[in-house]
């Protein structure tokens, strides 16, 4: 399990769900479009249903030009493909866009380096979606454990399998929709 990748669509994958899933490194551009709380949020937002621009902009709360920029980098790198335009408001042409999954499927490498996404992006992306929901809705865990070299290849493995796993699973239609944010690190 690599700490600084970011896991998107779960029924864009496929597969055996019990089969190790096999990722290929990134590339520059990849992990520079991921360096971003704003875009791994997008990616979150159309990981369910496809988002016109417009709509990621007022989900977001941002300028419609600013989410643009954004889009179209999350589209040039593969994370978001372009569905079938559709009339928007007052008729006029949106483009919605769907989260790829591909991005569960990168090793982004590890350390991070400066521009490139690592765990500080991820935590600040899971705090600024956590500030949103209801806090009794939040159910975290800490556990501190004290493991052999052989045993914590084992714990990150069997939990990265266990992800994995339900990465792959097709969408439960009207299920509650949840996010999963893990954390692993030595004891300071």
């Amino acid at each position: 399990m690599s700490s600084a990748a970011h896991r998107a669509a779960p029924d864009h994958l496929g597969g055996d769900a019990a089969a190790p899933l096999v990722r290929r490194a990134a590339t520059d551009a990849e992990r520079r479009a991921l360096a971003s709380v704003l875009r791994l949020r997008i990616l979150r937002l159309c990981l369910y249903e496809p988002l016109t621009n417009r709509e990621i902009a007022e989900r977001l709360g941002r300028n419609p030009a600013t989410t643009l920029h954004h889009v179209r980098t999350l589209v040039d790198q593969g994370f978001l493909r372009a569905d079938a335009p559709r009339r928007g408001r007052r008729g006029s042409r949106e483009i919605p866009y769907r989260a790829t999954g591909k991005s569960w499927t990168l090793d982004l490498g590890e350390p991070p380096e400066h521009g490139r996404p690592g765990s500080h992006t991820l935590l600040q992306t899971f705090l600024a979606e956590a500030a949103l929901v209801e806090q009794s809705d939040i159910d975290a865990s800490r556990l501190g454990l004290q493991l052999s070299d052989e045993h914590e290849r084992e714990f990150r493995s069997r939990l990265a399998a266990l992800l994995d796993e339900f990465a792959r699973r097709p969408q439960d239609q009207g299920g509650r929709r949840w996010s999963v944010f893990v954390a692993v690190h030595p004891e300071p």
